[in-house]
């Protein structure tokens, strides 16, 4: 009675995208968070790296550069002075005082060695104690004994030196900059989303007061409708039963009707298969009829042809020789052979082994040989080439001929096929 009233009530579930969105938005949420932890991971990794690939170009274009400073500082011109003296007035001015020692913290390793390559003029600040009140010629020796001058220079930037801590507060500084954008950027993304998820919230209280009124509507016009209806219910019960009640009997006629259809309908179909079986009965007595005079057909002429069977097996024996050597006359074919291989009652074999023997005959270097036959005496060998799946030839070298074709056989006349090879003596395979 009930079912009526309610399907006029509005449509009370919320939209699936009301009720989905805050689902995907806590998702979303959950990534953007976990992103932005990757995100430091990241910028720090970079930051790292950038940081020690810096201090350690800065380390090869320094060396570059010093290096360059000690071959200068090396190179003497004036011989009134001892030349380890003026190298290390020079090295001190050029290198040991350079700004980028003094003030970056720079650490700088000079070696200068005399022209042998093994004599040191000047290690690092120290060079060997000189002589006071050399003479000039002494001054001149000592220089063409040292000079020219080879110089060697390392350079390292520790990381506690101002140069690699300028490095690192360079890219700190960006670290920190970049770090800060791109919080902002979420603080904004987050405001953002924070917005919306209210607004659908609202949104959503919106829609359950609306639901709430629709209901407490819904709810009193069932009240004012359902007394009115408590009558037709009982009425359209009593009809529902009568109507099931007159479903029942009817489906009981239908049930007699088709048994008695059915009955009808067999006793046409056993008329049917009598008079079918009748008509099969005639044919089955001509056909018996028929297949007792053939067969004595077929009786006289196997009498006919078991008398004269030996004459035209010869024949036929002699024309298959007479056809095989003149077809292939680069194959020797022994007598035996043409009558094993006439004696296979398969004509099927019979045309697969002719086909063999043309190969063998026609392309001798493309046939493959399956084995060379075994448990033979030592003067013969005969090889094996196989044709249909069970047929077997067995050929040797030939006396005239490259092949010559001993016996032709199958799988059921392997023994005696044997047999006779092993007869075979020296003189007949000379």
């Amino acid at each position: 009675m009930l079912l009526w009233p309610m399907a006029q009530v509005p449509e009370l579930e919320l939209p699936a995208s009301q009720t989905e969105s805050p689902l995907r938005s806590a998702g979303r949420t959950a990534r953007d968070r976990i992103l932005s932890f990757r995100v430091i991971y990241v910028a720090v990794f970079v930051f790292l790296v950038l940081y020690t690939s810096t201090v350690r170009i800065a380390e090869v274009l320094l060396d570059n550069h010093f290096s360059a400073l000690a071959v200068e500082a090396a190179h003497v011109t004036e011989l009134d002075t001892p030349v380890a003296t003026q190298i290390q007035e020079a090295m001190g001015d050029l290198v040991e005082r350079s700004a980028w020692v003094t003030i970056g913290g720079v650490r700088v390793t000079s070696l200068v060695l005399g022209s042998d390559g093994l004599s040191w003029i000047y290690v690092h600040g120290r060079i060997r104690p000189q002589e006071q009140g050399l003479a000039p010629t002494d001054i001149l020796r000592q220089a063409v004994e040292l000079l020219p001058a080879s110089t060697d220079v390392t350079v390292s930037v520790p990381h506690t030196s101002l140069l690699a801590n300028s490095i690192l507060i360079v890219y700190a500084s960006i670290l920190l900059w970049g770090l800060y954008i791109y919080n902002r950027a979420n603080q904004r993304r987050y405001s953002r989303q924070t917005a919306q998820a209210i607004q659908a919230r609202d949104q959503a209280a919106d829609r359950a007061a609306s639901i709430e009124s629709e209901l407490a509507s819904a709810r009193s016009r069932l009240e004012t409708i359902e007394p009115a209806e408590e009558a037709q219910g009982t009425e359209i019960a009593e009809l529902q039963s009568e109507r099931r009640q007159l479903q029942r009997k009817l489906n009981a006629l239908a049930s007699r009707e088709e048994e008695l259809r059915g009955s009808a309908d067999r006793a046409v179909e056993l008329s049917e298969e009598v008079a079918a079986l009748e008509e099969l009965l005639e044919e089955a007595a001509g056909d018996i009829s028929s297949k007792e005079e053939e067969l004595k057909v077929l009786e006289k002429n196997l009498k006919q042809a078991s008398k004269g069977g030996g004459g035209s097996r010869g024949k036929g024996s002699e024309a298959l020789g007479r056809r095989l050597r003149t077809l292939y006359r680069t194959t020797e074919i022994d007598d035996h052979a043409v009558n094993s291989l006439f004696a296979l009652r398969d004509e099927g074999m019979k045309l697969k082994a002719e086909e063999a023997i043309k190969r063998l005959a026609e392309e001798a270097d493309n046939v493959a040989v399956r084995r060379k036959v075994g448990g033979l005496p030592n003067h013969l060998n005969i090889f094996e080439l196989g044709f249909g799946g069970k047929g077997r030839i067995y050929y040797t070298r030939g006396k005239q001929q490259r092949f010559r074709i001993v016996s032709v056989g199958a799988k059921n006349t392997q023994d005696s096929d044997m047999e006779y090879l092993r007869r075979l003596g020296r003189d007949e395979m000379a």
